[in-house]
């Protein structure tokens, strides 16, 4: 262990300054990638399976029970039904703006800190390639001053550029890839918030549809 870490040691002085940053993206982005794989860890239930109660409960009558359930969930989803079940009885335009102010507060929350793994996926490679820049104006310095007789001098400056660039590269990777599943994930439930709240208003009316007639035995 203590020899690896001396090696990871070695490499961080042979590779300049420009590890400096190097080290700051790595660190960014590791903390970044537990943070959000923590918050969606914690988004408990499925979208379907969120709505299916939720409409059971609303096709027996029973609002309350309807919106309970929403509240048992951590879920996107369940907030954003549970803007609209609040709303029942009203217009469609008034449940329909209040369930999009919602989904839209809930997609800011979801894509919270994404910004930030985009970057240091972007910039990682870029830092490794200004560290190749940098190591090779150093290489043909010291070949201008020593010539040909003394390529250890040339050496320092090769590899400072070809390990930056592989610590840029070994960076930016399962930073991006990160990226790219969470990005997903936010996909997808934004697909559920959308179909579960056009789906919500098609169960309104059904359930509208189904107390008319109680109703009107009511007055009979």
């Amino acid at each position: 262990m203590l020899l690896a870490l001396g090696q990871v040691w070695t490499y961080f002085r042979q590779g300049g300054p420009i590890m400096w940053p190097l080290l700051i993206c790595s660190i960014l982005g590791l903390i970044f990638v537990i943070e959000r794989a923590i918050s969606y860890y914690r988004i408990k239930g499925e979208a379907s399976e969120i709505f299916s109660a939720v409409r059971e409960a609303l096709l027996a009558g029973d609002l309350r029970r309807a919106i309970e359930i929403t509240e048992s969930y951590t879920h996107p989803v369940a907030a954003t039904l549970k803007a609209g079940l609040l709303r029942y009885g009203r217009s469609t335009e008034e449940i329909e703006r209040a369930m999009e102010v919602v989904a839209l507060h809930e997609v800011s929350r979801l894509e919270r800190n994404l910004w930030i793994l985009a970057t240091v996926a972007n910039i990682a490679p870029l830092f490794g390639f200004l560290g190749t820049v940098t190591g090779m104006i150093g290489s043909f310095e010291a070949l201008a001053e020593v010539g040909l007789g003394n390529p250890k001098a040339v050496a320092a400056g090769i590899a400072e550029a070809l390990i930056t660039t592989a610590a840029g590269l070994m960076i930016a990777l399962p930073v991006q890839y990160a990226f790219n599943h969470f990005t997903n994930r936010v996909n997808h439930y934004t697909l559920g918030m959308e179909t579960s709240a056009a789906v919500l208003l098609e169960t309104f009316s059904e359930a509208r549809t189904d107390e008319e007639p109680q109703q009107q035995k009511r007055a009979i």
